[in-house]
């Protein structure tokens, strides 16, 4: 069993109340470490610990916070491997997804927000006074300084990954930072404070507080000394931040759920590894569809519905839950037992719906999986055709294994399909017609269009939903905004 702890003011620290938290691993439901259970009295202390320490932060030139992130940014890849195997157990994917993407990710996070605050530009503005009453020539410019101490919560699908894609903007534009992981996948977590003293971080930068979202997390939003709050969950959850936020006037960012559209076009490519079809079993089952940008809704032109359709679900078949340990597996287990039991339910409310399950539906048989696994939390990869669109396994976010079918006749019902939930994060389209993609990536209701391909993220671009997946955008000069305020300053010329 490993013993973590939180890390506060550069120091680890056990929970005031000495409370802890059982850590399952996912692949055989079994304990594997105890995680403080945190309350108010250690955010207070991780609060005081930032707030002490934001003024020597952000009056460091940029280039010397750069270099803290750069160095942390290389031990994350010098501990690539230790990395993801615990990134690998906490969640139960796939190591080599861990390998591939997760941890290298995160370093890259790091890397681009040092370099980025290096070459920020600002606005000037050289005002000759004309048209405005009483108005003087004049210089105005603006400055933008960071917040103070941000909150920083992040989700279990990801955990590392998208722990630095917080960190990495906040710690660079001179904020000091108050992180709760998830307490279901806490380690890379606890690791990461490990290394950030390595790089020789100052005592308070980054604190890190373990425990469960309605004592930690909540503590930390309704904190008077944090003034930027930035969350990744469900949107029940965002709700509650958002209004608390707006009460108390803070700034928020919410990245939160999808039901994104996989759209294919009769016109689309459909073969070999950058086509249509594998694109979308990769969209629908990648980290066991526990993403929150997953195409779990395929939405595919008649024409094409009976070529596409078994083709997609021919390949989910070859989809096989293993041991995520081993370097072979593609499909690991589901992260918690509630996630499990609430994708049982939702296939259930499907079948009762009259919906045809065309594969999966179930959990893993225990004895197809390896000895060491067959106690652990593995759902097979599932398609569902014959739902209606307005039905529930329709319009809410399921997070799991699971990709809905429907047919479309033309552009017209693809958009209506499209932007029919109360979701709007990430929209897919494949189509050949230029046209036809400009004018549905313009049309759907999403904050990312991916056209004839997916999951292709450029670091400087915004990153966020419309409707219920959120409010603000994270990347590249929006993260930076975020995280800093804007000052104007006039000076008479």
């Amino acid at each position: 069993m490993r013993e973590l702890r939180n890390f506060i003011g550069g120091r680890f620290v056990d929970a005031g109340s000495r409370q802890s938290i059982e850590s399952i691993e996912p692949a055989t439901a079994s304990p594997w470490a105890h995680v403080p259970d945190s309350d108010r009295t250690d955010v207070d202390a991780a609060v005081t610990s930032a707030k002490a320490a934001f003024p020597a932060w952000s009056a460091l030139p940029a280039i010397e916070r750069s270099q803290f992130l750069m160095k942390l940014a290389d031990l994350i890849d010098a501990n690539l491997d230790p990395l993801a195997e615990a990134e690998s157990t906490d969640t139960g994917k796939p190591i080599s997804l861990a390998r591939f993407l997760d941890i290298p990710r995160s370093a890259t996070n790091f890397r681009h927000f040092a370099t980025a605050i290096l070459h920020s530009a600002s606005e000037s503005h050289d005002f000759d006074g004309g048209g405005v009453p009483g108005g003087i020539p004049a210089i105005q410019y603006t400055l933008r300084r960071p917040r103070g101490v941000a909150g920083c919560i992040s989700p279990w699908n990801l955990p590392l990954y998208l722990l630095t894609w917080k960190l990495a903007p906040a710690l660079a534009t001179g904020n000091t930072v108050v992180a709760k992981p998830s307490e279901v996948t806490p380690i890379t977590a606890h690791m990461l404070a490990e290394l950030a003293s390595k790089a020789g971080l100052p005592p308070g930068v980054l604190n890190i507080v373990h425990g469960t979202g309605a004592k930690a997390g909540a503590a930390i939003v309704e904190h008077p000394d944090v003034p930027a709050i930035t969350f990744t969950g469900s949107t029940a959850v965002g709700r509650w931040i958002g209004e608390t936020c707006g009460r108390m006037l803070k700034r928020v960012s919410l990245e939160l759920g999808g039901k994104n559209p996989f759209i294919v076009f009769d016109d689309a490519d459909l073969e070999g590894p950058a086509g249509a079809i594998e694109t979308a079993v990769r969209a629908g089952f990648s980290n066991q569809g526990q993403i929150c940008l997953c195409g779990s809704r395929l939405l595919v032109h008649e024409r094409i519905y009976d070529r596409v359709v078994p083709a997609i679900v021919e390949r989910v078949r070859h989809l096989k839950p293993g041991d995520p340990r081993e370097t072979a597996t593609n499909f690991g287990a589901i992260t918690s037992m509630a996630q499990l039991e609430k994708i049982e339910t939702m296939v259930s409310t499907a079948r009762q719906l009259g919906g045809r399950i065309l594969c999966g539906g179930d959990r893993v048989p225990a004895e197809s999986l390896p000895h060491r696994c067959r106690d652990g939390w593995f759902y097979q990869p599932t398609v569902i055709e014959s739902l209606e669109p307005a039905c529930k396994v329709e319009q809410e976010e399921i997070f799991g294994p699971v990709v809905t079918v429907q047919r479309f006749a033309d552009e017209a019902e693809a958009i209506r399909l499209a932007n029919g939930t109360g979701y709007g994060l990430a929209a897919t389209i494949f189509t050949r017609d230029v046209g036809r993609a400009h004018r549905l990536s313009a049309d759907i209701q999403s904050g990312i269009a991916w056209v004839n391909c997916w999951m292709v993220r450029d670091l400087r671009t915004p990153f966020g939903g419309v409707k219920q997946s959120g409010v603000g955008r994270e990347g590249g000069l929006e993260a930076l905004r975020f995280f800093t305020e804007s000052k104007n300053v006039c000076i008479r010329t």
